[in-house]
């Protein structure tokens, strides 16, 4: 059984490494895997898999990883018909027929999938330590392996996870959102994964070195930042109307941490919205910046998203 720990922000971790086969998630994957598993419920259980997802027997396992991870497919088990996969809600809003943005078209849907990546319930523990955990802006691999083997050993006493495992999600982490550059680069490592767009990690100095890239980010949408913002606040189920934008930037499973934002990005984002809002308020009482809002932070971080991706349809 597997345990779950749970940090400050009461965000649940499981400890989940290298289910991804070492593949990182490929442009289409996301969509071929959720419109595959409506069509055919059991498809990544059948022997046909590779043909009918048109990719190797690992690749299929990895293409399910990635779908139930980025939280647009979840695995549900019914007593007495064991386990079967369906469609969640934010996989319909987004990759559905008439979805927001079945085909990934929008810098903004790669953001809201790296969000729903790394918010509870989180099967990719390395993922949610390289961004709310680990401390250094500049690293190397070797770093972030060692650092991760600790918060390993320290918060996952009763599973047996290989060191090996823990590696392979480092490298996978670094080919995700890294473009890759030189001579040594393989073929495989050369399929730049889409969430490199996000321009989150870049080589720093030679290219055993990389860094964070913190601050306001052009193809990140204000409305997506305070959506987030608002879903943080109804994950962290707090009945406060109010929240610093301390807290958003700071705490561990922050949109802040998540997307490498300062208070002043976050700050703007929220003035942004709240020009046009009668809900969301951006307020700054004797130096102590805040967001406020009015009605329930789930209801209000939809109807950001929906107001959003309809501008963008009309």
């Amino acid at each position: 059984m597997e345990s779950i720990i749970k940090d400050k922000s009461n965000q649940n971790i499981n400890p989940v490494f290298a289910r991804h086969e070492t593949f990182h998630p490929r442009f289409g994957w996301l969509k071929k895997g959720f419109d595959k598993a409506i069509e055919t419920p059991d498809v990544f259980l059948s022997k046909a898999a590779p043909s009918i997802l048109g990719v190797g027997k690992n690749m299929v396992k990895a293409i399910k990883y990635w779908c139930i991870t980025f939280k647009v497919l979840e695995e549900i088990k019914e007593q007495g018909q064991g386990r079967h996969i369906a469609p969640t809600a934010f996989g319909q809003n987004l990759l559905g027929n008439g979805g927001w943005d079945p085909y990934l078209e929008d810098p903004a849907s790669l953001w809201l999938l790296h969000w729903y990546l790394l918010k509870p319930p989180c099967h990719a523990t390395a993922w949610y330590y390289v961004f709310n955990v680990f401390n250094k802006n500049t690293f190397g691999a070797e770093e972030v392996r060692d650092s991760l083997i600790e918060f390993k050993n320290s918060s996952f006493l009763n599973n047996r996870i290989f060191e090996s495992s823990v590696m392979k999600d480092v490298a996978c982490i670094l080919r995700m959102y890294t473009e890759q550059h030189g001579n040594k680069v393989t073929e495989e490592d050369s399929i730049d994964s889409p969430f490199t767009e996000l321009g989150l990690i870049h080589n720093y100095g030679d290219s055993k070195r990389y860094i964070f890239n913190t601050g306001s980010k052009h193809n990140l949408p204000p409305g997506v930042i305070v959506a987030t913002c608002l879903d943080y606040v109804d994950i962290i189920q707090e009945a406060a109307k109010t929240i610093s934008i301390s807290r958003l930037a700071y705490e561990a499973g922050s949109p802040g941490l998540c997307f490498r934002l300062s208070e002043s990005a976050l700050a703007d984002a929220i003035e942004s919205i709240a020009r046009h809002s009668d809900e969301i308020f951006l307020s700054d009482t004797a130096g102590l910046i805040q967001m406020s809002f009015e009605g329930e932070p789930k209801v209000l971080s939809r109807k950001l998203l929906e107001d959003y991706y309809n501008r963008g349809k009309n």
